[in-house]
């Protein structure tokens, strides 16, 4: 299975630290990435549970979940940003 490094920014590096690399199945969108993080419990199902409002992007361009990942990317989660 081809290798992913996933970011984390905000509150979400806060709970799940910085940067981790993942297995990823080729052909699985960022929404499967999202759920197979959230399968493995704990600070993970937690910090990106689907009640959460989450932005995701693919090499750092913005994306949906509906989005391919391909080999060797990476992928950044962090929640929406608010100004003032």
């Amino acid at each position: 299975m081809p290798t992913i490094t996933v970011r984390y920014f905000a509150s979400l590096r806060e709970a799940l630290g910085a940067s981790e690399s993942v297995e990823l199945a080729e052909g699985s969108t960022l929404g499967a990435l999202r759920d197979a993080l959230i399968a493995r419990g704990g600070a993970h199902a937690q910090a990106l549970a689907r009640g959460r409002a989450l932005r995701c992007a693919l090499n750092q361009l913005m994306a949906d979940e509906a989005t391919a990942v391909p080999a060797g990317a990476e992928v950044a989660f962090f929640p929406p940003v608010t100004g003032g």
